[in-house]
């Protein structure tokens, strides 16, 4: 049913171009669908597929995800299912409630990887494919995905840590909102890693926004020596932002992701950066990719790479040339 890849090595060489660009460039239930068929169509029968995701429910960033899906779906005529939950056991039901529906694709976030390894080898034993998006880097190929469309969270880090270094910052608060996922660890391993100053990791509670906020402003009232503050959302950096007036604290505030309201703060000076991995095209990318596979045989990056969306940095320099797309809600 797999077409048969392309080299490796040119899988890998195409990624890492495609990576290399873009850095220049610098719970709901399953049965919603949306009935999204474009006046410009494909033209061929028309597919059943589901995205599941572990966004909490009204995350902006899933949101933006879900219309990148969207766009996707209406160009390809496809019957789009999108659903989320926070909870891996829950999102794994979901994942199994599209299986028993004989949807043609599903496309899954890998979050929290262990809690899915079983309900994807339950799609593959029904002959349904299943890609991934923007958590998994690292797990996608040995949870048996046919492809994976988002940003290498440790190369992301990494990047951020050595623009801390280029900001002479000298210790970073690294503050991760969801406790498990890898990805969010990832970039704060990745971070790390690199950064020439001293790390630490913050947990808190990204349900509770007030929590986030007063979590960080006690961390920054209790040492005063942390001069930045790195969030893993838009949202997390709009609350230190106010975190840092609170505790009356020197720290400037750089994140991951990007929404309309970061824009506004980047281009104000509230935020001195954000990564940009583009949920958007990871959202269009997994759908359009079932799309062709199901209908060609098509398979991006042959099977064998990821397709990296990610990172790119936002800073004051360059943040007027996404504002009219983050103005329009697409990125």
């Amino acid at each position: 049913m797999k077409t048969p890849p392309p080299s490796s090595s040119f899988a890998r060489v195409a990624a890492l171009t495609a990576a290399a660009c873009l850095l220049l460039a610098g719970c709901s239930a399953l049965g919603g669908t949306d009935e999204a068929a474009g006046a410009d169509s494909a033209g061929t029968p028309r597919l059943k597929i589901a995205l599941i995701a572990h966004g909490g429910k009204g995350d902006v960033f899933w949101e933006l995800v879900h219309k990148g899906a969207q766009a996707a779906a209406a160009k390809d005529d496809v019957d789009l299912t999108y659903a989320n939950d926070s909870d891996p056991a829950g999102q794994a039901e979901l994942m199994r409630d599209a299986i028993r529906q004989k949807v043609d694709g599903i496309a899954v976030t890998l979050a929290k990887p262990s809690a899915m390894r079983g309900p994807v080898a339950e799609a593959r034993a029904a002959g349904i494919p299943v890609v991934g998006l923007n958590s998994g880097m690292d797990q996608w190929r040995s949870a048996g995905l046919l492809e994976y469309f988002g940003q290498d969270e440790s190369l992301a880090g990494r990047a951020v840590g050595n623009k801390l270094d280029g900001l002479k910052a000298k210790h970073a608060l690294c503050v991760i909102h969801e406790r498990g996922n890898v990805g969010l660890e990832a970039r704060c391993a990745g971070v790390k890693k690199a950064f020439g100053g001293e790390t630490e990791n913050l947990y808190v509670d990204g349900t509770d926004m007030d929590a986030v906020t007063a979590t960080v402003t006690s961390r920054l009232t209790q040492d005063p020596t942390i001069d930045e503050v790195v969030t893993m959302g838009a949202q997390f950096a709009l609350a230190a932002v106010k975190s840092v007036k609170e505790a009356d604290s020197k720290a400037h505030v750089a994140t991951f992701d990007l929404n309309k309201e970061l824009v506004k703060a980047v281009q104000d000076g509230d935020v001195q950066f954000a990564v940009d991995q583009q949920p958007y095209l990871q959202g269009y990318l997994a759908v359009d990719s079932l799309w062709l596979y199901r209908t060609n045989g098509n398979t991006l990056g042959g099977g064998e790479a990821p397709v990296l969306t990610g990172p790119a940095f936002v800073t004051k320099a360059n943040v007027g040339s996404v504002a009219k797309f983050a103005a329009n809600g697409t990125r």
